[in-house]
């Protein structure tokens, strides 16, 4: 059991040597330039496609609407998440692009500072396919997000 904790506390930095939650002190880490992306796909029947083609689904433009969900999403992140730190976002881009067989989501998060911007770039794509799925609920039924995965991370010096 012992060995297990010292695994835990090496890989696990949310947690405390008591397993306890544990939101990790960034104070001493360098700010540096950080960006993230992610995507992820919502496969839709090929009628509903063409109703958010032709903008005819009840609520609206599904894209659009999507969009601004999801970078109103993104900027959320450490309200929704408990341990992550609230970050000064200073660019969050979320796009909706329709293919065969569904929507495919993308974001790009950037912040200045001491810690990753991962979680906002997939929670940003997460809240914008949970709008489409909202938004196309009334027409079907057979929807399924999927495959939702952090596709780049990096950080440069300042």
């Amino acid at each position: 059991m012992k060995f297990l904790k010292v695994l835990i506390m090496k890989k696990l930095t949310h947690v405390t040597e008591e397993g306890k939650a544990n939101m990790v002190d960034v104070s001493g880490k360098p700010y540096q330039l950080r960006t993230a992306s992610a995507c992820g796909h919502i496969r839709l029947n090929p009628e509903t496609i063409g109703l958010i083609l032709e903008n005819k689904i009840k609520k609206g433009d599904v894209l659009t609407i999507a969009e601004i969900a999801g970078i109103q999403g993104g900027k959320q992140t450490s309200g929704l998440i408990p341990l992550c730190h609230p970050l000064a976002i200073t660019k969050l881009e979320v796009n909706a692009i329709p293919d065969e067989t569904g929507i495919t989501v993308t974001s790009l998060a950037r912040c200045t500072g001491p810690t990753g911007i991962e979680m906002e770039a997939l929670t940003a794509v997460s809240i914008a396919l949970l709008t489409i799925y909202d938004m196309c609920k009334a027409v079907d039924k057979t929807m399924v997000m999927e495959e939702i995965r952090l596709l780049q991370k990096t950080k440069e010096k300042r």
